[in-house]
């Protein structure tokens, strides 16, 4: 079953699936007609055509309904945070993946909003436009204690699930990246963006976490 999101093109190898059109980050009710098709098939398979916020909007919604039995496919036309972190292909080729490809076991990774991450989170300071002041750890290493330009958090196909990275001044400095089962940031102002949509006001604390369940990711 393919979920169209917005008007993400659909590549030719997936024409003749059964489609439902979605907005491009579809919400709660957009779903419900989607997903009762899913209680008569014995082997329910998601396609998700769209972007990362779409794909992690669908995820997010079969952890919430524990439906993480479902095997979940994700085709996108260009590369992006979340076929990087997953390795997988795009356009017609990922297509072909998802109608035949195999499902994988893989950690979930969410935050404490609820919201699965499937590219890449990115912490800034207030606005988005300033540096980030405070502390975060992953596990029990230290990223960083002070000022930063940013965090940039990643879900990960292998255990322990998750990594970090602080954003350096020069744009020759490489990644220092730290894994582990979770990070947790504190300030006193940051701007959170999830999979490319920010969230609604700053935060003070925020926490991205391996959920106690896998998921199922086709490639």
């Amino acid at each position: 079953m393919v979920l169209r999101c917005g008007d993400s093109p659909v590549p030719l190898p997936l024409g003749e699936v059964t489609s439902f059109a979605l907005p491009e980050v579809p919400e709660k009710d957009d779903f419900s007609e989607a997903l009762a098709q899913l209680k008569v098939v014995s082997e329910p398979r998601l396609i998700v055509v769209g972007t990362d916020a779409a794909f992690a909007a669908v995820l997010t919604r079969l952890m919430r309904l524990e439906l993480l039995d479902v095997e979940l496919a994700y085709v996108t036309e260009d590369r992006s945070d979340a076929t990087d972190a997953y390795r997988l292909s795009t356009g017609a080729k990922a297509a072909r993946a998802a109608l035949k490809g195999t499902a994988h076991v893989v950690p979930l990774i969410r935050d404490d909003a609820g919201i699965a991450l499937v590219g890449a989170a990115t912490v800034t300071g207030p606005g988005g436009t300033e540096e980030l002041i405070g502390e975060a750890y992953v596990d029990d290493n230290k990223l960083f204690s002070g000022t930063v330009q940013g965090v940039r958090i990643v879900p990960s196909p292998k255990l322990p699930g998750i990594r970090a990275s602080v954003d350096r001044r020069s744009r020759w400095a490489g990644r220092r990246w730290l894994e582990g089962r979770a990070v947790q940031l504190g300030a006193p102002a940051a701007h959170l963006v999830r999979d490319g949509v920010p969230n609604p006001r700053d935060l003070k604390r925020s926490t991205f976490y391996r959920h106690d369940k896998t998921w199922l990711l086709v490639r």
